[in-house]
């Protein structure tokens, strides 16, 4: 099925940069906001503690040094999607106001450890979900799944699952980032890295010619492990996740492998802090973009 913005392909093929990942979920979001300087007690529900991180990340999107110069993509969570910046919808300031490529977490969550994975939860409504978020600009999506064992027959299923989905959402228009992410803690990283790259080849070569796909990895432990991946002609862009290193790490490691470009969360908002001046929010933002942009452009 044809892409649903000539232009937004053409970013995330060929323009240098890396892609923020704004998408937090229920899970993640009560250490997202103390590590921004917000404590658990300054709210009650879910609906105040979306509230606060939705403002943190308008906060983030709305700073000078957030546009599409070195962020070409952000990857948000589906109330982030739903909601406004700069009087505008999400999706629509993005691209419009900031030239960055928007793209939907659609994942609900994973399913307890098995066979050295974590699967994805199933995710009801997704059709209607693909729907909504074309209709509010949205590129492409992501979805993510955990990898902690060197078991062939759970990363097989693993990757198994994420092309199943990911054919759902091509026959939107949407591109689809794949995320079976390797654990950093897995005692195993390399070997599982070496599966999971055979079965990732195996699901490219059997994707119909006209599909698209990008892929989110851990950073291999081999520099330059996933080029079969990056050369593929159905993979638009390999990207990768900090996963628990620092960002001083993962920007090292990530420099030693071309054509890998960065997706990271935590890596990218660590430092920033709610009682900051906005002057010094931005200055602290521009500074890890600007190392995170040199680790995903000039490699060693």
């Amino acid at each position: 099925m044809f892409v649903a913005n000539e232009k937004m392909l053409a970013q995330m093929t060929e323009k240098n940069g890396f892609i923020a990942a704004l998408d937090q979920s229920g899970g993640s979001t009560p250490g997202a906001l103390r590590q921004y300087g917000i404590p658990d007690d300054a709210y009650k529900g879910d609906a105040e503690m979306f509230k606060l991180m939705h403002e943190m990340r308008v906060r983030i999107m709305t700073a000078p040094s957030f546009t599409g110069d070195k962020v070409i993509g952000a990857i948000l969570f589906e109330r982030t999607m739903d909601g406004e910046a700069g009087g505008k919808p999400v999706p629509t300031f993005l691209w419009e106001d900031r030239g960055v490529v928007p793209f939907l977490k659609v994942d609900k969550g994973l399913e307890a450890e098995a066979d050295g994975v974590q699967m994805m939860k199933p995710i009801p409504g997704l059709d209607e979900l693909l729907a909504r978020a074309v209709k509010l600009g949205v590129f492409g999506t992501k979805m993510r799944s955990v990898i902690t064992g060197a078991s062939e027959k759970g990363i097989a299923a693993i990757a198994a699952q994420q092309f199943e989905v990911g054919k759902q959402i091509i026959a939107h228009g949407l591109v689809p980032i794949l995320e079976p992410e390797v654990s950093i803690k897995s005692a195993d990283k390399k070997a599982c890295e070496k599966i999971l790259r055979d079965e990732l080849l195996k699901g490219l070569d059997a994707l119909p010619e006209s599909s698209q796909v990008m892929i989110k990895l851990m950073i291999p432990d081999e520099a330059d492990f996933y080029r079969p991946l990056i050369e593929h002609p159905r993979v638009v862009r390999v990207v990768a996740l900090s996963g628990g290193y620092t960002r001083t790490d993962a920007c090292k490691k990530l420099a030693e492998n071309h054509g890998m470009i960065a997706s990271f969360s935590r890596a990218l908002i660590n430092e920033l802090k709610k009682p900051m001046s906005d002057a010094e929010f931005d200055k602290t933002l521009e500074q890890s973009i600007d190392e995170i942009y040199q680790a995903s452009v000039k490699k060693s």
